[in-house]
């Protein structure tokens, strides 16, 4: 009887065991071999996603796939480095078909570069239906704020040769113009001709230096080691001068006109669009001290746009330093007090918020 009884407890031992067994092994397989499920296919994007997908800017490297030694062969000359740098497009842009800014070239103004085709021949750094937006002799009222509203309308940036005089007259015009991200060169002092043969090299570089110290002072800050000859009258002992103090030089590439008498702008946006569709790209000549410019230069944007050209804005890699004497000199005629000359952000400084 005994026997029968264990033996009988044995077998339902037993029969536990094999089922706790398979139920780890059964359980443990499962976990090995996750089930698998259909993909499901993607949703389409929102109105709103593909709207910002536009703002998105184009690569504009890659990876060319040549040699080292290739690559390097190819690279522009020391003198000048124009890079591509990321565009960091803000989402403030209210206007989703804006041109905008395709890239953004940094220069390298080491031994006095020069730029624009009319006669600088060496640096050809845009590719075909690239144009950048330069603008002389601002700033003016009502005329520079009318350029910079069309500007940023676009969403669009420029280079802005600022006169001397005109910047000590209207500091707050120049320094917006600074304040939306534009660049900001010099175009002498008064827009005399340096080229002229009435003018030593002495007065030339007054002319220039002291354009460069008023534009710092209208600014608060230093300007860009950026300058345009005025009527593109290229004096050489100045260009040479420029070489000893890392000043990029621009021309252009293409005119306006937009400082003639007959100018209207329906005359400005003719005029710039059928010579860049024969050039196919270029640095652009306005002024924004012309009121016909400020009144074309939407419709000019809008036209470039509708023609697949593309905005290039230009930096500098550092800025230009000016001379002690000639700030000196410019307080002196301005009648500014020394003591004001420093600038604001060396006296005043936010430390808590």
């Amino acid at each position: 009887m005994r026997n029968a009884l264990g033996l009988m407890v044995a077998s339902v031992i037993a029969a536990v065991v094999i089922a706790g067994g398979w139920f780890f092994y059964s359980s443990r397989a499962e976990q090995a071999a996750p089930k698998t499920m259909a993909a499901r296919a993607p949703e389409p994007l929102p109105a709103s996603a593909k709207l910002a997908a536009k703002d998105d800017v184009e690569t504009t490297a890659a990876l060319s796939g040549k040699p080292a030694a290739a690559a390097a062969s190819a690279a522009p000359p020391a003198a000048v480095s124009a890079q591509a740098m990321p565009v960091q497009q803000k989402s403030t842009c209210a206007n989703p078909n804006a041109l905008g800014v395709a890239r953004v070239v940094e220069i390298d103004t080491t031994g006095g570069p020069g730029f624009g085709f009319e006669h600088f021949k060496q640096f050809d750094f845009l590719a075909d239906k690239e144009v950048v937006l330069t603008f002389d002799d601002g700033p003016w009222p009502n005329n520079t704020p009318a350029v910079l509203k069309a500007l940023a309308d676009e969403c669009t940036k420029g280079l802005f040769f600022a006169v001397g005089k005109h910047a000590t007259y209207h500091p707050e015009i120049l320094r917006q113009v600074l304040a939306q991200g534009h660049t900001v060169g010099t175009h002498t002092w008064s827009h005399v001709n340096l080229n002229s043969k009435k003018m030593t090299e002495q007065q030339a570089k007054d002319e220039v230096e002291k354009g460069f110290s008023a534009v710092k002072f209208a600014l608060g800050t230093n300007p860009a080691p950026f300058f345009r000859f005025p009527q593109l009258q290229h004096n050489p002992a100045i260009v040479s001068y420029f070489g000893t103090r890392n000043v990029a030089m621009f021309s252009t590439d293409l005119d306006s006109f937009d400082f003639r008498k007959e100018s209207t702008p329906d005359k400005i946006v003719s005029n710039v669009m059928t010579k860049l569709d024969k050039l196919g790209k270029g640095i652009i000549l306005m002024h924004d001290f012309q009121k016909h410019t400020a009144e074309a230069l939407p419709t000019l944007l809008a036209r470039l746009k509708a023609g697949g050209y593309k905005v290039v804005q230009i930096k500098a890699k550092t800025t230009f330093q000016t001379l002690p004497e000639y700030d000196e000199a410019l307080l002196k005629d301005l009648k500014v007090p020394t003591s004001s000359a420093r600038p604001i952000s060396s006296v005043v400084q936010t430390v808590s918020q």
